[in-house]
């Protein structure tokens, strides 16, 4: 079990910056796979970057050279570095973790989340 809890989100212009949070409760952040996905109004969530908890990590191709995922096991918590904010990212934004015992990575999606926060509202206007 692990409660996870983002923060970070808000309204940019674009070309702007946002660093999302997640903080992790209840467990290690150690024991798990992590990944952030976004659901935009009208659309199915996809998975933006996901990391092992290694610091291997991968992204959509949409985000690639823009956003960084990154860990701190010690804090417990995930971190979503977005650069160059287009108004296409507008979305809300989840982390999610799988245990590490069973977990994988596609294309910049965390493969099969058993957990979920409950979201922060990315907005970027121009």
């Amino acid at each position: 079990q692990v409660q996870l809890g983002e923060s970070g989100g808000g309204s940019v212009q674009v070309g702007g910056s946002l660093n999302l949070s997640c903080a992790t409760s209840g467990n290690t952040l150690n024991n798990f796979c992590m990944g952030w996905f976004r659901q935009a109004p009208g659309k199915e969530r996809e998975g933006v970057a996901a990391i092992f908890p290694d610091g291997e990590a991968e992204y959509v191709d949409s985000v690639k050279g823009r956003f960084t995922i990154s860990r701190d096991n010690r804090r417990n918590t995930l971190y979503l570095q977005m650069n160059s904010l287009k108004p296409e990212d507008t979305a809300m934004y989840y982390c999610a973790a799988k245990s590490r015992i069973s977990c994988s990575m596609r294309r910049g999606t965390l493969m099969g989340p058993d957990y979920w926060g409950q979201g922060t509202q990315v907005t970027v206007s121009s």
